[in-house]
Order: structure tokens, then sequence, then C-alpha cells
């Protein structure tokens, strides 16, 4: 590898040619500020927060940007440079909405820490007419309030290039230059598949999940009701960010033990619900493969990946599984089997969600999600509300002891708890289908292909003497990709799955939100996988068809597998909606 030798404040620097300044600089240790910058994603250099001066350059550079050459001599924090970032930092605040109080992003702001850093107050310094807004509430998931924006263009980058949705972007020109839509429609009346990848890389408060903290609070405080939570996998991977604790720990037991000192009066586990779909999901493979049904099969858990699906690839909603996710059938049996079994009115039965996933904030408000006459699931939080929960009722969460989840809907195998990373609801199923179509067991459950967090991933096996090809894509640009494949024609798999959010659930709209500096230089995709993938590897059941809560919920309640029974209560159907 060619290396380019540099200065930056003194110190010698070599970096691969090719390099930005903000690049070479992390080989010095030095973290450049910034506010646009995501790489790969969003190198546009509009924020000027990275700016730093070249010696012999007539002006302040944008460190993103600005490739490095050799000899070349870099200044990062000059008086020159920390008093342009400093103005900079003024100009922004002079155009927004400084109600840091009661903001969602207080302490956990970039503008607000960059503003600390710089010693910039709320002195009014460049006082004068504010650039007019309006707060989009029309969304079932998320508030977009344009007076905190700072025109990063973050959100529209994910938009576009991750998400292949592009439904956010720049509108007018010049200081009347706001982040809006295609005729500043509000959002629910877009295209938006309600993933919340923008929610996660927008630096300020912009952009926010609809809370229902409160909501939630009034049903645990209600003594005629009998309140119920689920946790999805990927919430023990990323609650402890929440904390302060190192991305990638693992906080189950804690988890569980702050969801009881919350008043919940069961805490259960999706991961449950996670076996229940691969049962499900797996048969229904089975009875497509064996009975010429359409294929490729595609796995339905991820709601917005399902919402893009009827928007832009309608007519693939045909190759969707009927099944309801996760989620969505655990309220479902919740409120028929447990409530039947405990002799509750499921009308007196709530059900709250906490999830990875903004998206699952829509889903709960589908149609044919309502197996008992009311719906599934009452309130769906994120795990960033699940961790302001926890602050609001005062609880100590690093200080709590690890406690286990309530029967028998918190009993779950290891193949549900890897459901929560891309790859690990094709591997959960391959560990039942195979079994299911060889009639011999597995002799490693370990589907090692399809791990990993690329884009796309494919692997093909031989199973009962037929080949079945598989292909797992996470993020929606990626799935964008193989679906034209299909629709084409040109693809030969069998089997896929898809997740909307890149990496899956652990990377989340509704996980904790990184800084940019964070999420451009470490892998937190992998670093909360893992703690999933090693759950799995440590559990005594490690298949979903062997977990002792699937046998028994089947014994007593659904008889089988595709049961009219099970079809009514854990599966659902979709909608073309087209463009």
């Amino acid at each position: 590898m060619d290396m380019v030798n540099i200065k930056i404040n003194g110190v010698p620097v070599s970096a691969p040619k090719g390099s930005t300044i903000l690049e070479a600089a992390r080989y010095a240790g030095i973290e450049i500020p910034t506010l646009c910058f995501l790489k790969d994603i969003n190198e546009i250099g509009a924020c000027r927060i990275c700016v730093v001066e070249v010696k012999g350059a007539r002006s302040l550079v944008a460190s993103c940007v600005y490739p490095i050459n050799e000899g070349m001599e870099v200044f990062t924090n000059s008086p020159k440079v920390l008093e342009s970032r400093k103005t900079t930092l003024q100009l922004l605040l002079s155009n927004h909405d400084k109600k840091c109080l009661s903001c969602v992003r207080s302490g956990n702001c970039e503008l607000q820490k960059l503003c600390r850093d710089l010693g910039v107050d709320d002195e009014e310094y460049f006082a004068g007419v504010r650039t007019e807004t309006e707060v989009d509430e029309s969304a079932a998931h998320m508030i977009r309030d344009n007076g905190k924006c700072i025109l990063c263009r973050r959100c529209s980058a994910v938009c576009e290039k991750v998400q292949s949705v592009g439904v956010i972007g720049a509108n007018e020109r010049g200081f009347r230059t706001i982040i809006g839509t295609s005729f500043e429609n509000g959002l629910a009346d877009t295209t938006c598949v309600s993933c919340g990848q923008c929610i996660a890389v927008c630096p300020t408060g912009a952009l926010r999940e609809k809370e229902s903290i409160d909501d939630v609070f009034a049903a645990i405080a209600d003594p005629t009701k009998t309140v119920i939570v689920q946790t999805a996998p990927a919430v023990r991977a990323g609650l402890g960010e929440c904390f302060g604790m190192p991305i990638g720990t693992d906080v189950e037991g804690k988890m569980a033990c702050a969801l009881r000192r919350l008043g919940f009066d069961k805490v259960f586990d999706t991961d449950f619900a996670a076996d229940l779909t691969i049962m499900e999901e797996a048969n229904e493979f089975v009875e497509r493969v064996k009975n010429g049904g359409t294929l490729p099969m595609i796995t339905s858990c991820s709601p917005g990946w399902v919402k893009y699906c009827e928007h832009y690839f309608p007519d693939l909603t045909e190759n969707l599984s009927s099944c309801k996710s996760p989620m969505q059938m655990f309220g479902a049996t919740a409120k028929t089997y447990y409530a039947e079994k405990m002799g509750i009115d499921p009308k007196d039965l709530v059900v709250v969600a906490i999830m990875p996933c903004t998206a699952k904030k829509f889903e709960i408000g589908r149609d044919d999600e309502d197996a008992a006459g009311v719906p599934d699931v009452d309130y769906a939080l994120t795990t960033r509300e699940l961790g302001r929960m926890i602050d609001k009722a005062g609880i100590k969460f690093n200080e709590l002891p690890d406690e286990k989840f309530d029967e028998p809907l918190g009993l779950s195998s290891g193949a549900g708890v890897i459901f929560g990373a891309t790859g690990g609801v094709m591997e959960a199923a391959l560990r039942t289908a195979v079994e299911t179509l060889t009639g011999e067991e597995l002799k490693s459950v370990d589907f090692k292909e399809v791990r990993g967090t690329q884009g796309i991933k494919e692997a093909e096996y031989d199973v009962a003497g037929m080949k079945v090809k598989v292909a797992v894509a996470s993020g929606l640009a990626n799935a964008k990709e193989i679906l034209k494949k299909v629709a084409a024609g040109e693809a030969d798999y069998q089997f896929i799955e898809i997740m909307g959010c890149p990496g899956g659930c652990v990377n989340g709209g509704g996980q904790p939100q990184q800084p940019g500096y964070i999420r451009n230089t470490v892998d937190i995709r992998a670093k909360r996988a893992k703690v999933l993938y090693d759950l799995d590897a440590n559990m005594p059941v490690r298949k979903s068809h062997e977990n002792p809560a699937i046998k028994q919920v089947y014994a007593e309640y659904f008889g089988k597998p595709g049961s009219e029974k099970a079809h009514h209560v854990l599966h659902t159907s979709y909608v073309k909606r087209g463009m």
C-alpha cells in the first residue's frame, strides 16, 4: 500500500494514498469534529465544522473531502480554525430552536456537544429572521421538527443511498432551504417505510420517534389492566449503550430486572415468538417446495421491508411469507392462548413490545393484526424509549442484578436469539427446515455462510437430494438489487431473508444513537450481533422445534404448524400499495 507522509499539528503522520485529512488525522489519534460527514454515504463538506488550516492554502479547507499529499502540513486546532468553527456554530444556532432542556437529544446531541466543547452559549450572536418551519407529526412512527434541523443532509443521504427510498431531501434554496418531502406532503403521504434510519443518523433532535412512554406508564397504573411486556432479541444487545456501557454489552438479565421494577405484570421474551415464527415459516417453506407454491419465499419479519415491498414491488407480495412478525405473533398468542389459559379478557390484556425498530409503531396499526378481535400489540417502544423510561423511573440500571424472563412465553432457543442479526432468520429457519425435510438430526446447527454484516449473502445447500439456494439481504438498497433479479426471472433462489435495516435489527432505527465519529470508525453492527451469536452458542436448546414452550403451545392450542387455528392467529395478509 502506498503511503503518504504529512505533518498534523507538527506530528509526522503516514496515511494511505488517497486518504482525506480527516482520515489521516485518525492515524495520529486526533478527532476532527464533523456534523454532516458519514463515510461512503454523506461526504459533502457542507457543515464546515471539520475545517482545518493547510500550510500554503489561501483559505481553510474541509478535511472530510480534502485529499492529503506528500509533505502537507495541517493544523487542526489553530486559533483561526477554532474561531471559524465557533462562528459556524453560532450561525447554526441563530436559526435553531434552542429548547435544549426539553429536547429528547439533550445530553446526546452532536450539536450541543460541539457548542460545549468550543464555548458557544445560547446568546443570540446573529439574531434576526428565522426560516419558517412546521412540525410534521403525520407518520405513525416519527416526528420531523425542522426547527432543530441543521441541514447536514445525513437523513436524506441514508434514505436515498442506503435505503433506496429517497422520500426526503433539500427543498427551496438559500436561507429558505429545508429538508422536506415532495410538495411538502406529510411523511405519512409518501412511500416512507418507517425504518427510522434517518433518525439513527440525525445529529440533533430534528428527527425523533413518537413516544408512548406516558401511555405505557398509565396502563401499568390502571388496576383493571394486566400489562405484559416482550423484548426483541436486538434490544439486549443495544440497551446498555443508553447507560454508558460499551457497544456490544449483553444486558439481558439487567433488562428483565428493570422491566419488573417498572411495574410490568409479566416480563416475556419476543425470542419465544421468533421460535414460533420459525415453526410456521419453515412449515410454509416446506409446503411451498413440496406443493409447487410461489418461490422464492421471502421472510416477513421486518415491517419496514414489508412496507417497502408493498410500495415498490407490489407484485412480489405473493412471495412474502404469510407469517406475522415475531412481535405480532407474540401479541396474538398472548391475547388468545395465554389470555385463555390465565382467564383474562383480551380487552384487559395490554401487550407492550420493546423493539429496536421504529417501523413496529406502524406495524401495530396494520390491518389483519388482531387475532382476538383487538390489536395483537398495543404499544411498541424503541430501545431508546425503554432507556428513557428507566431513567424517568429512577432505576439505577447499571447496579441491577440479572434476572430471568417469566415462563412460558419467556422461554426460547438460540435460533430465536439470532433473529436480531442479518442472516439470523435464515439460519434459524434452516435449522428446522433441514431437519424437517431430511428427518435427520443436523450434525452442526451453524450455517455460517449466511452470517456477517455484508449487504448481500448467498449460499446453496444440498437438502434431502434437493439443491436449496438462499439469499440474505439487509438494507433496502441491497434488497432492491435482489428483488430486481427476482422480478426479472434472473434469480434461482428458493428462500430469501430480507431485513430493512443494514446489519439487521441490531442496527434498527430505534436502537441507541451513536455520534458520527463512532458510526464512521466502529463496526457497531458486528459488535451488537456478536452478543446474539454468543448467546446462541451457549444456550442448551438451539433449534426452534426443540423449545419445550413451543412444543407446549402446539400441544395445548395450535395443534401443529400450519393448522387452521395457527393460520388464523399467526398469519396475516398484505396490501399492494404501489408508488
